[in-house]
């Protein structure tokens, strides 16, 4: 039953993206960080950008990578107000798990997918569609409890995915 649902499985997972080794990512290949932005990078609905969020980023662009927002997110001014703080591009109504924003995501920062890492915290989407895409997938616990109606509904059937693949809900 477990091989039905290995496309949910991450290639890593960690609390926070602060637990992410981007020095080994960079030393393993990886030049693209495709990250999604509620919960991961900052709460949801916030405009406020985490002090060790930006500090992660920063670093990232350092090593050599480059980081780029990819959300289902409706709501563009908000993503575009975020990704100019950020000073990094980003694609909003992605339609996440569908495998084509990640596969643009990577052309808009100049690298192919194997060459890339996705960052998120939903298991429907970020994790399933960066595997589907080829990504290197990596699960984070989401960042804060409040959260979209559409995504508590989706929690649940993580929280089956997981007792499937006989792993944790959270690290």
């Amino acid at each position: 039953m477990a091989g039905v649902f290995e496309g949910f499985r991450p290639d890593m997972r960690v609390r926070s993206v602060m637990e992410i080794d981007l020095a080994d990512l960079r030393k393993r290949g990886y030049i693209g960080l495709m990250l999604d932005l509620d919960n991961t990078l900052l709460p949801w609905k916030d405009l406020n950008i985490p002090i060790e969020s930006k500090a992660w980023l920063e670093t990232s662009k350092k090593l050599g990578m480059k980081p780029c927002i990819i959300s289902n997110t409706h709501h563009p001014n908000r993503l575009m107000k975020i990704a100019d703080q950020l000073q990094i591009p980003a694609i909003g109504c992605a339609l996440k798990p569908d495998k084509r924003g990640f596969h643009r995501a990577a052309e808009i920062v100049g690298c192919e997918i194997d060459q890339t890492v996705v960052v998120g915290d939903q298991l429907l989407t970020d994790i399933l569609g960066g595997n589907r895409a080829g990504a290197y997938t990596i699960l984070v616990n989401p960042m804060h409890n409040r959260e979209f109606l559409g995504t508590k509904v989706s929690r649940m059937i993580e929280r089956l995915i997981f007792a499937v693949l006989r792993e944790p809900h959270r690290v």
